[in-house]
């Protein structure tokens, strides 16, 4: 469905690694701040954009500092997301 590896906590998706990029379920009221970091941009299906969705570009996540705040992000939303279906 997201078209790479899919890591799935508490049975809620959390991140998503595909080619050149991952994508992260965050909290929908961080998103705007989210956005104004290097490589981040709303994900874009269908022609919607999903608010608490977020794409990150693999060049912004090159080292262990920048992954892991978006992991933190996507882990700290995680607690109090709904699971889908």
């Amino acid at each position: 469905m997201f078209g790479g590896v899919t890591f799935m906590v508490r049975g809620k998706m959390c991140v998503s690694v595909g080619k050149g990029r991952i994508m992260c379920r965050i909290d929908p009221a961080l998103h705007d701040a989210a956005l104004k970091r290097k490589g981040a941009r709303t994900v874009v299906m269908k022609g919607r954009e999903y608010r608490g969705w977020v794409y990150v570009a693999a060049a912004a996540v090159k080292t262990k500092r920048e992954l892991d705040y978006w992991v933190r992000l996507s882990l700290d939303f995680n607690k109090q997301a709904k699971a889908s279906g």
